[in-house]
């Protein structure tokens, strides 16, 4: 019987579409998905785009190794047959005892968690896939097992230089000499080594031509949820030689097309263990979520009724009360504490010298993308040997991956409705270390609502609360009212207490 479909790999990234054109044609429109927010696309707008993502080439009639579980489900769904080439379903026998046993060999300083060895197995036995395990659950452990039982010439993309430093340290903390075995590539180093692990962010070698990615066997993204982007994929399509391929993140942004195409580049998606689990287990911190909810003057609801989004941002970031509240709470809390912010000259500045005016001694550190790789990593360093420490920091450079245990609150000081960017700056504070068991969160959100019509940024905080709900986390919402900024009088922080 002559199937409907056929699956042939063509290399590590493609496989190639056989078959009866017509269902060949149905399953382009299955795998073709729009992209969220495309209406605002110059592209779109232009009429140069539709605002779609096709993950099947119709001229090649190729598409990603890694989406072959999804044609499966096609096929399955409309009772179509499918032949599909035994290389692209290869697995290898790989128990959770030899994982352990495999640990073992290695001198570990300590020995990995259950759900690490899972990571590290289910990473073997398929040799290519996302492993979703949430922040601060030891994924740079998982990296280095999966690193040194291939043994070969392997390429780690990170997101940014503070991770290339960072999971370096890690490496050599677990027994891996970075002098040794591993090149650093950033912001100019020199691309070519002789070592066996390469740790790179994606800026510096995404525009290097094939010809570099043929030296590696195994390739691993760190943070892989970023790899959405065009630069990130031409990694991965360059790494077209490359068996063994594979992601780690703490979360997906719950979008289908967004996570296809990771499929697609590494493989399926594999989740390891929840937050939850880990804070019932007492492997990370507790949490305790406080909303506060800053309600605006009147007259300032009523200016920005018909703003824009941009414009509300403009406002809430710039408005001199809800600016001091933010100082307010932050000097006024106990423990190490971490201000997010995303916007640096509009907001960042503005936060962090008002809080060194009033910081009286307490160490105040400002990080943003122009601070350079080496010192975050000494103000991280630092940060561990503090009590009361203060760090405002910008959500590129400290709400992904940085690994700070000794860290005890977290302040939202800029809205986000992104599901990524709120987990992954939750996970900051959620390591445990010997002076901390438990981590506060403090999400502040703006009411500007008039005549009924919430603002976007209060709708965003409704997202949030769906996440930390969904997440087990215990929260508690407190309004507060916002003095104009022309008032005068006692503290506004008074009135919040």
């Amino acid at each position: 019987m002559v199937s409907n479909l056929k699956l042939t790999k063509v290399n590590e990234a493609w496989m190639r579409v056989e078959g009866d054109m017509g269902i060949a044609r149905e399953l382009s429109e299955y795998l073709t998905f729009e992209i969220p927010g495309a209406k605002f696309s110059p592209k779109y707008k232009s009429r140069v785009w539709d605002g779609k993502i096709r993950l099947l080439n119709s001229r090649n009639m190729q598409c990603y190794a890694g989406l072959v579980s999804e044609v499966q489900a096609f096929c399955e769904e409309r009772d179509y047959s499918l032949e599909i080439d035994p290389e692209l379903t290869m697995t290898e026998e790989f128990s959770l005892d030899e994982a352990k046993d495999f640990a073992t060999t290695l001198g570990l300083p300590f020995e990995p968690n259950p759900h690490q060895l899972r990571a590290f197995a289910l990473a073997v036995r398929n040799s290519r896939g996302i492993l979703v395990s949430p922040t601060a659950s030891g994924k740079s452990l998982i990296v280095y097992l999966i690193t040194r039982y291939y043994d070969a010439r392997t390429l780690i993309v990170v997101p940014n230089i503070s991770l290339v430093n960072q999971l370096a340290s890690d490496f050599a903390d677990y027994g891996y000499l970075s002098d040794t075995h591993i090149h650093r590539i950033y912001s100019g180093q020199d691309k070519q080594t002789d070592r066996q692990v390469t740790i790179s962010t994606w800026q510096s070698i995404y525009e290097l031509p094939k010809a570099y990615f043929e030296q590696f066997e195994v390739v691993i993204g760190d943070e892989v949820h970023l790899f959405k982007a065009q630069s990130l994929t031409k990694i991965m399509i360059n790494c077209a030689g490359v068996k063994y391929r594979f992601g780690v993140t703490g979360t997906l942004d719950g979008t289908q097309v967004n996570e296809l195409i990771l499929n697609g580049l590494f493989g399926p998606t594999h989740k390891i263990i929840s937050t939850k689990e880990l804070i019932d287990s007492g492997k990370l911190a507790d949490i305790k979520v406080k909303v506060l909810v800053l309600s605006h003057p009147l007259e300032e609801r009523k200016k920005l009724i018909d703003k824009s989004y941009q414009e509300e941002i403009d406002h809430i970031i710039s408005y001199a009360s809800r600016n001091k509240f933010i100082r307010n709470l932050a000097l006024s809390i106990k423990g190490n504490t971490l201000i997010l912010y995303a916007y640096v000259e509009k907001h960042g500045e503005v936060l962090q010298q008002m809080i060194k005016e009033k910081a009286n001694g307490r160490k105040v550190f400002y990080v943003h993308g122009g601070v350079d790789g080496q010192e975050r990593e000494e103000i991280r360093y630092i940060v561990e040997k503090e009590t009361d420490a203060i760090i405002v920091a910008s959500y590129g450079t400290f709400s992904t991956g940085i690994n700070i245990k000794n860290l005890h609150n977290v302040i939202f000081s800029s809205p986000t409705k992104s599901r990524i960017r709120t987990m992954q700056s939750v996970g900051r504070g959620l390591r445990v270390s010997d002076t901390k068991n438990s981590m506060t969160l403090f999400d502040i959100a703006d009411d500007l609502t008039h005549n009924k019509k919430k603002n976007y940024t209060l709708n965003h905080l409704i997202e949030r609360v769906k996440m930390y709900s969904g997440e087990g986390f215990p929260y508690e919402l407190h309004n507060i009212k916002l003095r104009s900024d022309n008032a005068t009088g006692r503290s506004l922080f008074s009135e919040a207490e």
